[in-house]
């Protein structure tokens, strides 16, 4: 495995996907790269020293991904309602959204689901870069 200088908090906000932006990280800077609708790819403006395989797009989780992320993060709560609520809400229309702002009605399970998706992320995170071939840095 390569190791390479990554910012994985960059890295996890790129696997969550919740913007418009398509990812790409840099294999020679280590920098991760948003691109934004509309924007050309990175490299494909380079007139001189092409390097194809420089730039790795970097896939969002899959919609099914990140519902079962919540559905497994319910299963640590104790609340009744709120997993009432919040399970209901990741069967309805844009279950993401709606997780979200129903999440607010509960301030404590929020701080614990913002705790347990920072470590899934971070678990993720590293999981696609084993998978390709590369390891963070060791500061």
């Amino acid at each position: 495995m390569r190791p390479l200088t990554i910012d994985m908090h960059r890295l996890e906000f790129a696997l969550d996907g919740r913007d418009t932006a398509e990812y790409y990280l840099d294999l020679e800077s280590g920098e991760i790269r948003a691109i934004f609708p509309g924007d050309p790819t990175p490299g494909v403006m380079d007139k001189y020293d092409i390097q194809q395989d420089r730039y790795l797009h970097i896939a969002p989780l899959e919609l099914a991904q990140a519902i079962a992320m919540r559905e497994a993060f319910l299963f640590t709560q104790h609340d009744p309602i709120a997993h009432a609520v919040l399970s209901n809400a990741l069967k309805g229309r844009k279950p993401l959204r709606t997780f979200d702002f129903k999440l607010e009605d509960f301030p404590t399970v929020r701080e614990a689901w913002l705790r347990y998706q920072t470590v899934q992320l971070r678990e993720y995170a590293l999981s696609w870069l084993r998978d390709n071939d590369l390891e963070p840095a060791r500061s």
